[in-house]
């Protein structure tokens, strides 16, 4: 899904806006060396999801929620270290887990992080991760998502909760961290490794190519 609101004037970009309070996004943003400051700003979003969209079309429109919430509250004047006027990204993801068509979103208590291990143990579930780079003043918009397929090693129920007895499980879509304690539990994966943590970096490297924005450089 690419959405382009109005042309983009090729002006510079001069700041990266993360609508994201995640600490591993931010650290994910950091690794692309962007030489562009980047400034924190998240909001809370109606994550309300219609009943006919698609997994890939629920994660898009998600993080593409987050970024015009964002922008909306730049334009209000919100962000008082943030002008308007500038050629600012915007730039927002949503990450969900996926297993038998079923959403599987983060915990709402140790058991039920404990029975959606149980059902993953053994199988294969996939990540989506939707990313959205909107420009603040033009209001141009690109949305993109990236797949990955993950492989859970068979795992016994003893396993399963001490490991959700870290507490990693908590804050996390499908109750587990790959990055973390939680590596243990897979077996292989298909696809980006960092999709999974959240942000796939190649892919948003891609996009920022579309506002002439270069990686390494």
């Amino acid at each position: 899904m690419n959405e382009r609101i109005m042309p983009y004037d090729n002006k510079s970009i001069s700041r990266l806006i993360l609508a994201s309070s995640s600490p591993r996004r931010k650290e994910l943003v950091a690794t692309l060396d962007l030489s562009l400051p980047v400034s924190v700003f998240s909001l809370d979003t109606d994550e309300t999801i219609q009943a006919d969209w698609s997994p890939s079309e629920t994660v898009e429109q998600l993080s593409l929620a987050k970024a015009t919430a964002v922008r909306q509250a730049i334009l209000d004047g919100e962000a008082s270290e943030i002008s308007f006027d500038e050629n600012s990204l915007i730039l927002a993801a949503d990450t969900i887990v996926l297993l038998d068509n079923d959403i599987l979103g983060k915990p709402s208590s140790i058991e039920d992080a404990v029975m959606t291990l149980m059902r993953m143990q053994g199988r294969e579930h996939q990540v989506l991760t939707g990313v959205t780079l909107l420009h603040t003043r033009t209001g141009e918009t690109l949305v993109q998502h990236r797949v990955t397929n993950v492989k859970m090693r068979p795992l016994t129920e003893k396993t399963i909760r001490a490991y959700v007895a870290t507490g990693e499980s908590s804050d996390k879509a499908g109750s587990y961290g790959i990055q973390g304690k939680g590596s243990i539990l897979v077996d292989s994966i298909t696809g980006c490794y960092f999709n999974v943590v959240g942000l796939p970096i190649s892919l948003v490297a891609e996009m920022l190519l579309h506002f002439d924005v270069m990686v390494l450089q």
